[in-house]
């Protein structure tokens, strides 16, 4: 067992954990954040996507010990029920969720996105979506949703 001293949405932790324990497991299991889902375990489906250091990765394969000084964000970090943020309430405004186990990986991979470009075209949102799954089907929602964040966002970008 290590400790490891983690960022995880502004606030400090520290976890006790073995090195090779995957973020997921230590996000989930340790620190009570349950946005993130166990989907595949292969880093196929997208369902446990986090940002770290503001790149969207498949927190099933970062294990805790290659995180380091990097900021970790959840769906739990973009806002809560009472007062959702940009992404939140774009995703509920086009009812993006069906059965809803993707959406918390699809809106932390939007957030990467429209960190770095606010204003992306819809070939760029596509392209940059690709790697999540939404076995549900609702992929053109989830598009929209993400095209409506982005269009609420100022032209400077802003957190979404």
């Amino acid at each position: 067992m290590t400790t490891y001293h983690l960022r995880v949405n502004g606030r400090d932790h520290a976890v006790d954990t073995d090195p090779d324990t995957p973020l997921l497991y230590v996000l989930r299991n340790d620190l009570q954040l349950n946005g993130a889902k166990f989907g595949c375990g292969l880093g196929q489906c997208g369902a446990c996507t986090v940002t770290l250091g503001g790149e969207s990765v498949m927190s099933c394969l970062v294990p805790v010990s290659v995180v380091g000084k990097r900021a970790v964000g959840t769906v739990e970090g973009l806002g809560t029920a009472k007062t959702p943020g940009v992404l939140q309430q774009a995703f509920i405004a086009e009812q993006a969720a069906q059965c809803g186990y993707c959406i918390a990986g699809m809106m932390m991979r939007a957030e990467s996105l429209l960190a770095k470009n606010p204003k992306p075209t819809d070939a760029q949102i596509r392209q940059h979506m690709m790697p999540n799954l939404c076995r549900c089907g609702t992929h053109m929602r989830i598009l929209r949703a993400v095209r409506r964040a982005a269009d609420a966002l100022p032209a400077q970008g802003g957190k979404a």
